[in-house]
C-alpha cells in the first residue's frame, strides 16, 4: 500500500529539469531566507528530502509526559457555539412590537444578496400597528442549517425563520420545536448543478439528461468531477445530498444500499467543500467542472457564464415560520411582514435580486420527513470520508501576540470542536512560538487520546515570535511517518495562527514541500487581516483558509471539523 501511494504522489511530477535540479541543490544547502516560488518544483520524493534537510535547522521539544485531562465534563451542544451575536443582525428594528426574523444569508448579506434587508428597511418606514403599538422588523444573517443548529440546542428563539427550504422546517418539527408554517413561499428560487459548458456538451451526448443519477454516473465513470458543500450548513448541500441518495435508492434514500453507494461515491469524489467559495475557486482552477449552487448565487455570478444550470431536487421557495413561544401579537406582526414580502414592489425587488426564475420546475422531492433528513445528515457524516480514517495535525500558535483572550477562545473552541472528530480518527497536537513543541505524537483519537488533547490544548501558554513555517514542517512530517503504519489513510494538517511568520523558514521555502507532498493545508487566520500568504498555503493542495475572530472562532472551527474530520 505504502508503494502504491508513493507511485501515486509521483504522478504529479515525473520529469525534473536540469536546471531544478541545481536549485534543488541550492535549497538544501541550509540558507533561511530564499525567496524563490516553487509550489510545484519538487515531486515527492524530493519533498520529503528537502523537508528532511530543512528539518534539521528546527529546534524541537518533545513533552514527555503530556497532561491527562481527566476531569473536563462532556461539553453540551449549546455549550459548544459561539454567541449567537456571532451572525450579524443587519436591520434592526425599532418598533413597540420587533419580531427578529432568521434569515438565510442568500437574501440578508451584502447586496446583491439583501432582498430582505431591503424590504424589511421599506417595511419599518411604513410604522404599521398591531393594537396600536408600532411594528417592526430585525433580520439576523445565518445559514439555514446554522439557525436550525442554535434552535435545536436551546441557544436561539427567533420570532420568524426564513430559511431556503422547508426541509430545515421539518427537521426542527422533528426534534420537537413547535413551529408554524405560515408562508410558503416569498422569495421563488432552486437549486441545482452547473456543470461547464464544453463538458456539458459532451455529457449530454453520453447520457442524455442532467438528472443527478446521471451526473453521479458521470462521476463515478470519470466523465465529470462533482463537487458538493457541507449539508449541515448549506441548504443546497443538504438539498443535492438527498436527491443523491434518492437516485441511490429511490425506494428507501437511507437504505443500507444508498447508504454503501454514497460511500463508494465519496472514495473517488472531491472532498465535501466547506463553503461555495471553495467550490468556486477549484472550477476557476480547473479542478472540478461540476457543482452544486442556488440559481440566485448562479445568477449574480458573472465569473460562471461559461457554465450550464440544471435545477435539482426540492425547490427553494423561503417559506416562513413562526413559533409556538411567540406571542398574538408577534404572529400578527410575523403574517404583516410576509403580505409586505409578497406585495407587487417586493416581489419586483426580488427579480430584481435574481429569485422568481424557473417557476415551472416541479420539485423532485426525495419523500423524506424532517427526522429523515436529520438522519441523511449523520448518514453522510459516517461516510463522507469513503471509509478512510484521517491522520491531523494541529498546529498551534503560541506567540506572545496570542497571550490572554486570543489564546484562551482559541484554547476553549478546540477543545470543544474537537467533539465532532470521529474515535476512528488520528489527531496529534503541535504548538510553536519561536521554537517548536510537539504537544502530542499522532495517536487514535479514543477517549484517552482526547483527554491528552484537551490536557495539553489547555496547558499552553504564549510567548516568543512566530516561527509558522518550522511548526508547519514538523505536522508534516509527522503525518507522513504515521502514514507508513496506515497507508490508506488522508492526511489533513490545520494551522491555527493570529499572524505572519517572523522567525524560522519563510513560506517561499516550504511551499514546494507541500506542493510535492500533497497533504492539503487547512489555515485558521484568527484576528489575523493580511492573510495572503495562509491563502497561498492552504491553496497549494485546494484546501480551505477560515478567517475568525474571538467571537465567531468557535463556530468555524466546528464546522471545518464537521466537514473535514
Amino acid at each position: 500500500m505504502k508503494e502504491e501511494r508513493i507511485m501515486k504522489k509521483r504522478m504529479l511530477s515525473l520529469l525534473l529539469t536540469a536546471s531544478l535540479a541545481a536549485g534543488l541543490l541550492t535549497g538544501c544547502s541550509g540558507a533561511r531566507t530564499e525567496n524563490d516560488d516553487r509550489e510545484d518544483a519538487l515531486s515527492y520524493d524530493d519533498a520529503r528530502a528537502e523537508m528532511a534537510t530543512l528539518l534539521k535547522k528546527v529546534s524541537v521539544r518533545n513533552v514527555d509526559d503530556p497532561i491527562l485531562d481527566i476531569y473536563s465534563d462532556e461539553v453540551s451542544e449549546a455549550e459548544a457555539l459561539a454567541d449567537i451575536d456571532t451572525f450579524p443582525i443587519t436591520v434592526e428594528g425599532r418598533g413597540d412590537i420587533n419580531i427578529e426574523v432568521a434569515a438565510a444569508t442568500e437574501m440578508s448579506a451584502d447586496a446583491p444578496d439583501d432582498w430582505m434587508n431591503e424590504v424589511a428597511k421599506r417595511f419599518n418606514k411604513e410604522q404599521y400597528t398591531v393594537g396600536g403599538r408600532t411594528v417592526s422588523v430585525s433580520v439576523r444573517k445565518i445559514t439555514s442549517g446554522e439557525a436550525v443548529t442554535y434552535m435545536n440546542a436551546g441557544a436561539y428563539e427567533p420570532e420568524v425563520f426564513a430559511p431556503s427550504n422547508f426541509a430545515w422546517g421539518e427537521m426542527l418539527k422533528a426534534s420537537g420545536i413547535g413551529i408554524n408554517k405560515i408562508e410558503d413561499r416569498i422569495a421563488g428560487n432552486t437549486a441545482g448543478i452547473l456543470i461547464r459548458k464544453d463538458v456539458y456538451e459532451t455529457f449530454i451526448d453520453k447520457y442524455k439528461d442532467a438528472t443527478v443519477g446521471n451526473v453521479l454516473t458521470a462521476s463515478n465513470a470519470g466523465d465529470l468531477t462533482f463537487a458538493y458543500t457541507n449539508p449541515y450548513t448549506s441548504s443546497t448541500g443538504l438539498n443535492i445530498l438527498t436527491a443523491m441518495l434518492k437516485s441511490f435508492d429511490p425506494d428507501n434514500p437511507l437504505s443500507d444500499k444508498a447508504s454503501e453507494a454514497l460511500l463508494e461515491y465519496q472514495k473517488k469524489s472531491p472532498p465535501v467543500a466547506y463553503t461555495t467559495a471553495v467550490l468556486r475557486n477549484s472550477a476557476k482552477k480547473g479542478i472540478i467542472n461540476a457543482m452544486v449552487m442556488e440559481e440566485q448565487a448562479y445568477v449574480n455570478t458573472p465569473e460562471l457564464k461559461d457554465y450550464v444550470y440544471v435545477p435539482a431536487g426540492i425547490r427553494h421557495d423561503h417559506p416562513i415560520y413562526t413559533f409556538d413561544w411567540d406571542s398574538d401579537e408577534e404572529k400578527q406582526a410575523a403574517q404583516m411582514f410576509v403580505d409586505y414580502c409578497k406585495n407587487e414592489k417586493s416581489q419586483k425587488l426580488a427579480t430584481e435580486k435574481g429569485f422568481n426564475r424557473h417557476d415551472d420546475y416541479q420539485a423532485q422531492d426525495p419523500g423524506l420527513d424532517g427526522a429523515e433528513y436529520l438522519a441523511a445528515q449523520k448518514l453522510w457524516k459516517q461516510n463522507k470520508n469513503g471509509g478512510k480514517p484521517i491522520i491531523a495535525v494541529f498546529v498551534a500558535d503560541v506567540s506572545g501576540s496570542m497571550d490572554g483572550e486570543p489564546l484562551n477562545a482559541l484554547k476553549s473552541s478546540l477543545i470543544n470542536a474537537s467533539n465532532y472528530i470521529g474515535s476512528e480518527h488520528y489527531v496529534g497536537l503541535v504548538s510553536y512560538a519561536s521554537k517548536v513543541t510537539v504537544n502530542l505524537p499522532i495517536e487514535q483519537f479514543d477517549a484517552t487520546q482526547r483527554a491528552y488533547f484537551a490536557g495539553e490544548v489547555k496547558n499552553l501558554s504564549a510567548v516568543g515570535g512566530t516561527a509558522t513555517y518550522d511548526a508547519m514542517l514538523v505536522g508534516l512530517d509527522m503525518l507522513e511517518k504515521k502514514a507508513e503504519e496506515i497507508p490508506d489513510a488522508k492526511l489533513m494538517l490545520f494551522v491555527l495562527t493570529d499572524g505572519d511568520q517572523n522567525e524560522g523558514w519563510s513560506l517561499n521555502r516550504v511551499t514546494p514541500i507541500v506542493g510535492g507532498l500533497q497533504i492539503p493545508i487547512y489555515s485558521i487566520a484568527y484576528n489575523y487581516s493580511n492573510t495572503d500568504d495562509l491563502e497561498r498555503l492552504s491553496n497549494i493542495n485546494e484546501a480551505a483558509i477560515i478567517k475568525a475572530d474571538s467571537d465567531d472562532i468557535a463556530n468555524q472551527i466546528r464546522n471545518l471539523f464537521n466537514v473535514q474530520l
